[in-house]
């Protein structure tokens, strides 16, 4: 990469990632690689948590970071080594896909090394936990990270509080997986247990943590101290209002499978056909993208469903704009709810 490129101007003036990760999800057109670069450039939903709680960062310097731009942009033209590693094993979850992603850039990056993955820790045959990885970098620090990807929709309390942020299902509250994290997690390399499953430390604790926050759209509500002010964001919307805001806001949608619900998504211009309510089986196969109405229909009998709006960019590709979730009518009160438990 030329010296005078993105990343260059990036690594002279830190605080600017998020530029830089804008910049690349212009260019990139593998969905996997697409992903990979935003789980390794995008916001930390959370600000350090000491004394525990410190943040994993990919890279230890500029120069690490210019050398993923580029290894990212390579990776890009010829994609199928991940592929096929995505594909050894059948992934479902998407915190299992994060961690194959993540386990291939430190196996095959330029950055920090991986020196083990889904490290149990066990007392008397008990298992205590698992520790996600064991990272030696350039410089020689063993590394200890803990990564989630979370998403969760803020309760619309307005009290500035983590607890109001709660999984789509009502099965996950954010304040809650933090305490797990800071408790339980993060210290599994320092007990005494560990130094008997043969990697010798001391390691250093670090949360990766990544992901989307959710609110409900036209409202504000103060951000919890604990959340990095620059995490992503998306908004939430009842069915009953859903019609309304659809119509204002765009006229391309499409579900977000569970397993797309890191980078923003993008798909070239031969791929598409924008499906309308009428239309035969016959003729919608196939056919990423339906219109707001029919959309609706799709989701009526579901709990909430994570949808994008799509337009268009300057070459004719479908690129997302915006993401957020469509909740059941009475899906805010039980969520207050489980947000005060």
């Amino acid at each position: 990469m030329a010296a005078d490129g993105p990343a260059a101007r990036v690594v002279a003036a830190p605080g600017t990632r998020a530029a830089l990760l804008d910049t690349l999800l212009d260019t990139l057109r593998d969905a996997a690689v697409r992903d990979l670069a935003w789980l390794l450039l995008s916001a930390d939903l959370l600000r350090p948590q000491p004394p525990v709680g410190a943040l994993a960062n990919p890279f230890d310097t500029p120069a690490e970071l210019e050398a993923t731009v580029a290894w990212l942009r390579l990776l890009d033209t010829a994609p199928a080594p991940l592929h096929r590693d995505l594909a050894a094993t059948r992934v479902t979850r998407l915190g299992r896909y994060a961690e194959r992603l993540l386990g291939w850039f430190l196996q095959h990056g330029p950055a920090a090394r991986l020196v083990a993955a889904g490290v149990p820790v066990r007392r008397a045959g008990v298992t205590l936990g698992e520790c996600d990885f064991l990272v030696q970098t350039q410089r020689g620090e063993r590394l200890h990270w803990e990564l989630a990807v979370k998403c969760y929709l803020h309760a619309g309390e307005g009290r500035g509080q983590l607890a109001d942020y709660v999984g789509p299902n009502l099965k996950d509250r954010f304040d809650l997986k933090l305490a797990h994290l800071l408790n339980h997690q993060l210290p599994l390399s320092a007990r005494e247990e560990f130094a008997s499953v043969g990697h010798v430390g001391p390691w250093t604790p670090q949360m990766f943590i990544k992901g989307w926050l959710f609110y409900r759209y036209g409202e504000t509500s103060p951000d919890p101290v604990e959340l990095d002010p620059a995490h992503g964001r998306g908004w939430w919307v009842t069915r009953s209002e859903w019609p309304a805001f659809a119509a204002s806001h765009a006229h391309k949608w499409r579900p977000l499978p569970r397993l797309e619900w890191l980078a923003p998504a993008r798909a070239v211009r031969d791929s598409e056909k924008l499906l309308h309510e009428g239309e035969s089986e016959a003729e919608a196969a196939g056919a990423p993208y339906v219109d707001a109405q029919t959309l609706a229909a799709q989701t009526s009998h579901h709990g909430p469903t994570l949808v994008a709006a799509f337009g268009e960019d300057g070459a004719g590709d479908s690129i997302e704009r915006s993401r957020g979730f469509i909740v059941p009518d009475e899906w805010r009160a039980q969520a207050r709810s489980y947000a005060r438990q």
